[in-house]
């Protein structure tokens, strides 16, 4: 199987396989941490750090750590760029640090940064590894980035701080508050899945005009597109 380009790698991590819109991951920081747009680009570049550091340090160490132990390991690797960053934080932008609070020792457990560390860091190597962690963290910080300028802006007349909306404008408190978190994250889920059905090539019968390879290996085995090849594989045989 071939091993993708760092930019595909970017990619993925930032578009195809978005960790919040793609595979919603991360829910937690998510829907706490975006009532503003400075918290949401704060707390995804903190994880972009931790996710990179951690995935080239367990690369590294992919060979050495026993499998029977490999889970204890990543939290071990991953906590420890934790503290470092936390330290970073608290000495040199208090006002982030007092902002995201609890949820920059939460990102110990972090299902993005676990879950890379599983199913990437520990199978390939340094370099790709590197950029998956930048994809990654990448995707993370402009999902929480978006959400929190959307909540923000409707519910405070602002973004990062700068005054958008004209003075007679009375902000919708409820987007800075629990139910406007899943509002906005509902709302660009299904902005970018209808972009991604849009932008979906259609052919003269209706189907998605795809490959017969690309569409027998396709892992949507109830797409009514697959009966496509099949059909004409059976006219080939009789």
């Amino acid at each position: 199987m071939r091993e993708n380009t760092p930019a595909e790698r970017l990619y993925n991590g930032i578009v195809k396989e978005n960790p919040t819109f793609v595979m919603l991951l991360g829910m937690c920081p998510t829907l706490a941490v975006t009532t503003m747009a400075v918290n949401g680009l704060g707390m995804g570049l903190t994880t972009t750090v931790i996710l990179t550091m951690s995935n080239l340090m367990i690369s590294l160490l992919r060979k050495v750590i026993p499998d029977g132990v490999r889970m204890p390991a990543y939290i071990v690797v991953v906590a420890s760029f934790v503290t470092i960053v936390q330290f970073l934080l608290q000495g040199f932008i208090p006002s982030l640090y007092a902002s995201l609070g609890i949820f920059i020792p939460l990102i110990v457990v972090n299902c993005i940064i676990l879950g890379r560390a599983e199913a990437y860091a520990s199978k390939h190597g340094v370099i790709a590894s590197i950029f998956d962690g930048i994809g990654m963290g990448l995707g993370f910080t402009l999902a929480l980035t978006c959400i929190g300028m959307v909540r923000e802006l409707i519910g405070a007349g602002k973004i990062f701080g700068i005054q958008i909306m004209p003075s007679f404008y009375h902000p919708v408190t409820i987007f800075i508050l629990a139910p406007g978190a899943f509002f906005v994250l509902a709302f660009l889920i299904a902005l970018q899945n209808k972009f991604k059905i849009g932008s979906a090539r259609v052919g003269e019968d209706g189907h998605p005009a795809c490959s017969r390879t690309s569409c027998m290996n396709c892992g949507n085995r109830i797409c009514s597109g697959r009966m496509a090849p099949q059909a004409e594989n059976k006219e080939g045989e009789a």
